[in-house]
Order: structure tokens, then sequence, then C-alpha cells
């Protein structure tokens, strides 16, 4: 199966998106804008961004950008995630040997929302993520609040990938122990 175009993808995200659901900056320019942003290269700052949309006749500044972020609902951007997830899913995958799907597992240390949540007692947050390289999709993410060891995690990550997965992790994740439960021999 071969996926459709780049702009057919985008109109058929963007068609779902309400033209009118705010005065000033509506659901489907909001998502426009953070689109341009993240796909132009030409664009380096959010400020790039207003200055075009300003000299085509949309009067978008960063200060309304920023109040619309704030105050907007994240269900459309969790839709259209779900909606391109199942895209890349329908997509053939190709495989390790054909048979196996790569999965790196990695972890790191979120340091501006460590310094921003410290006064709540969170000292270190932590990111785990893990990625399916034949999908190009994520397979599992969660955030860790605390000082944990990444090897308290692995098996927790290793639990919710696919059954023709083969994981992919450095030695922080190795607890000797975890290894004989997943691992399989022909």
């Amino acid at each position: 199966m071969i996926i459709n175009s780049f702009p057919k993808i985008v109109k058929g995200i963007l068609q779902g998106l309400p033209r009118n659901d705010y005065p000033v900056l509506n659901s489907r320019l909001f998502f426009e804008c953070w689109l341009s942003y993240a796909l132009d290269n030409s664009l380096t700052s959010m400020r790039d961004l207003f200055k075009r949309l300003n000299n085509t006749g949309f009067e978008v500044d960063i200060s309304t950008f920023s109040k619309a972020s704030s105050h907007r609902s994240q269900k459309p951007f969790q839709e259209i995630y779900h909606k391109l997830n199942e895209l890349i899913q329908k997509k053939e995958h190709k495989k390790l040997h054909d048979k196996y799907a790569i999965c790196p597992i990695d972890s790191t240390i979120i340091t501006l929302t460590s310094k921003l949540l410290w006064i709540l007692g969170h000292h270190q947050v932590k990111l785990f993520s893990s990625l399916n390289l034949a999908t190009g999709s994520p397979e599992d993410n969660f955030i860790n609040f605390g000082h944990n060891h990444d090897y308290n995690f692995g098996a927790k990550m290793m639990s919710n990938l696919p059954t023709d997965a083969v994981s992919v992790m450095d030695r922080g994740f190795a607890l000797l122990k975890i290894y004989p439960r997943f691992s399989t021999r022909k």
C-alpha cells in the first residue's frame, strides 16, 4: 500500500478542524501555524512565522498565539496524532530478516521541567521512550518523577513491545534477572 501524498494527508486532517470556533485564531489556523513552523525549514523562529502570516493577510501576533495555546483544548491535536498513527500503521513495514521489528529504548532527563517542578519535590523528571523502527511510530512513552535508575523500568518498557520486536537499549537498563522473561531461543 502506498501512503498518500503529504498535501493530501494534511488536507484530510485539516478538514475536520473548525474554522469558526474561536474569534481571532480558529482551530484550523492554529494547527496550520504549528504545522508550518514544524515543517518549514526557512522559518527559524515563531516571530518569522507571524511576519509571514501578517504579510499574507492573517493578523496574528505572538501574544494572541500564546494565549490561544494556553486555553485551547488538546483533544483535536490528540485526534490528529491518532489519525496520522493509523496511516503509518496501514503502511507495509520493513522488518529485520522480514521477521523482527527493531525497537530502541532510551531515557532522558527533562531539565527544564525538573527545574519547574523542583518546588513540588520532583527533583528529577525522566522521559522513557521506545520507537518501533519498522513502523516509525512510538511504541511506549512514560514519564517518571524521581531518582530511579533506568533498570527499574526496563521490564515495563519491554512488556509493551509488539511480540515480533527486538529491543535495543543501553546498559543503564541492564538488570540480569529480567532478561530470561523476554528472551526467546529458536
